[in-house]
């Protein structure tokens, strides 16, 4: 299933009342903290000294930054502290309008819990699992956390609250089944692999052996090759969820392997763990987690490693038994590991945990870690947008502390090409059961058609084979213009694009039917100061079958590389008129 390409004019014209209450989706979208245009760059940064205790109080002279080697002036400088304050309350939405506005907590940082059955083996699971609710037992009532599972993709599980209940019950939900995981695969796997080998030594084929032995490495080398492309897919789309929500994103990630590399630093950190060039992708990764404010705090779920002094920028490590392993090979793969867990971690501003048995505790020490933060911001003194990775240095006039931030960033300019990964950017973010992606905060009106279309009507939807009878749906888009990026051209006019689509999903998961399209905007002064104030209009059409689904609505911004995503449950009793059916 894809969703069309088709290239549409869109024209402002006079808003109605739909878009006359749409005022506030554009309000509270958070401009980019790597701001191109203004070229400045923010920075967070937890401060702490003997025993993880935070240093309070701290002013702006205390800090020096420094870009490649080059002192910069710090324009804006703020403190952030743990608050128990309440979660905000989502702004009432008239009938048949849906936002994918997170109701985002009154705090400058939150938490997620991100289980991770796809890096980690299966009896880790059981022990993670066991860990987190004690953590969840013992967490402070002013803290705001999200839980997400990762398998073959990212799912959300609970949305941000500080209700125990609510976590506990999310946690105790239904898993993943055993045996279906990529680590007990690999396991598997792994066991006929060494029957097989087995067997060709007993029959004394030494070329047999080999060719053997090298095509069970290549198999491995593509196991972990997926894992970890998955991983990275798992990551960005994570950052897309998190960006609208302020201030500091804390993500404690719990797994018995870390298979990616971000950061451009060290032999292997331009590479999968296949060998495999992916820098666009890398890039783009590590783009998304720089304007959401992601800090990562993995977390050994084997709990103490043997060998925690390997060099840091090796890459990670393949997951599954490490039986019939010698005790110098273990100590390699674990040592491998430990250094990709710091890498993460020290690249992104968080800290890692692989020196305790006590998960819970680290959990704790993650939350408490990333509650207090000082915010810097500064304008680089090299203008040039080259794209190439800038390195960031952070330095405190004070005695024995310890600073955490992430140690860079990529100069990107507008003109940058999207990545290759995907011949449609919002195809893939429309997967059902993905959580929302927030880059793009837009509001949707979704209504039967009124009057429906003549039986004989041509079918609105790239489902030809979609059988009657049906109901076509009106599926209106209110889209705020600050990610846009339209550009200034001759006569006032301001220009750009966008993609708006949709894919209906049935119960058991199959897209139903499915529409959108590229479309261009062309806006002149008046309708761009409409649109500033009320949101540019897309409207698409969709015929859909009598029975409950889920309508998933994505918006695709190829100026900013920005998207937003919404999955809206449609009853089909609620919302269909009489005569509806043809």
């Amino acid at each position: 299933m894809r969703v069309s390409c088709l290239s549409l004019l869109l024209l402002l014209c006079c808003s109605p009342a739909f878009y006359a209450q749409t005022e506030t989706a554009g309000d509270k979208t958070p401009a980019p903290l790597l701001k191109t245009r203004t070229n400045s760059v923010a920075v967070d940064v937890v401060v702490t000294e003997r025993g993880d205790q935070p240093v309070l109080a701290l002013h702006k002279q205390d800090f020096a930054v420094i870009e490649d080697g080059k002192a910069q002036a710090i324009d804006f400088f703020e403190e952030h502290t743990a608050s128990d304050a309440p979660a905000a309350v989502p702004a009432a939405l008239p009938a048949h309008v849906y936002s994918n506005q997170p109701a985002a907590p009154h705090t400058d940082s939150v938490n997620v819990l991100l289980l991770d059955s796809l890096n980690t083996e299966e009896a880790d699971q059981a022990r993670v699992r066991k860990q987190m609710e004690s953590f969840l037992q013992t967490l402070n009532p002013g803290a705001r956390v999200a839980i997400f599972r990762l398998d073959t993709r990212l799912r959300l599980v609970q949305g941000f609250t500080g209700d125990r209940s609510l976590l506990e019950a999310a946690l105790g939900g239904k898993a993943t089944a055993p045996g279906t995981t990529s680590a007990s695969r690999s396991r598997d796997d792994d066991v006929g692999d060494k029957e097989e080998l087995s067997i060709l030594a007993e029959k004394g084929d030494p070329q047999a052996l080999q060719s053997a032995a090298r095509s069970m490495a290549a198999l491995a080398g593509d196991q972990a090759g997926r894992r970890a492309s998955l991983t990275l897919a798992a990551l960005e789309q994570l950052a897309r969820s998190l960006t609208a929500i302020p201030g500091r994103k804390n993500v404690i990630w719990c797994a018995s392997s870390f298979p990616v590399a971000l950061f451009p630093d060290g032999v292997n950190r331009q590479t999968l763990s296949n060998g495999r060039e992916i820098p666009d992708a890398v890039r783009e990764t590590v783009n998304l987690l720089t304007q959401a404010k992601v800090a990562l705090y993995p977390i050994s779920a084997q709990g103490i490693f043997n060998d925690p002094t390997m060099n840091p920028d090796s890459g990670g490590l393949s997951i599954g038994d490490d039986s019939g392993k010698t005790s110098q090979q273990q100590d390699a793969v674990r040592g491998a590991n430990v250094a990709a867990m710091e890498q993460l971690a020290y690249d992104t501003g968080g800290q890692a945990s692989h020196t305790t048995n006590d998960l819970s505790k680290a959990m704790t020490r993650a939350v408490q870690n990333g509650a207090h933060y000082y915010t810097l911001v500064y304008t680089p003194t090299n203008e040039k947008m080259d794209g190439k990775f800038r390195h960031i240095e952070i330095k405190l006039n004070q005695g024995k502390v310890q600073l955490d931030y992430r140690r860079g960033y990529y100069a990107d300019t507008q003109s940058t090409p999207a990545p290759t990964t995907a011949s449609d950017p919002l195809t893939p973010l429309l997967a059902r059961g993905l959580p929302s992606s927030t880059q793009i905060v837009y509001r949707v009106r979704v209504l039967p058609a009124d009057p429906q279309p003549a039986p004989d009507a041509a079918r609105a939807g790239g489902n030809s084979k979609l059988k009657g009878p049906l109901t076509r749906y009106g599926v209106d888009f209110s889209i705020p213009t600050v990610r846009l990026n339209l550009e200034d051209a001759a006569n006032n006019m301001h220009n750009g694009k966008v993609e708006v689509a949709l894919v209906a999903y049935g119960r058991d998961g199959a897209a139903l039917n499915w529409t959108g399209g590229a479309m261009t905007v062309s806006l002149n002064e008046t309708s761009y100061a409409a649109a500033q104030k009320f949101g540019v209009p897309a409207h698409l059409e969709i015929d859909l079958p009598e029975t409950d689904m889920v309508l998933a609505t994505g918006v695709y911004a190829p100026g900013s590389r920005s998207a937003g995503t919404l999955e809206i449950p449609l009853s089909v009793a609620a919302v269909t008129p009489t005569g509806a059916s043809r």
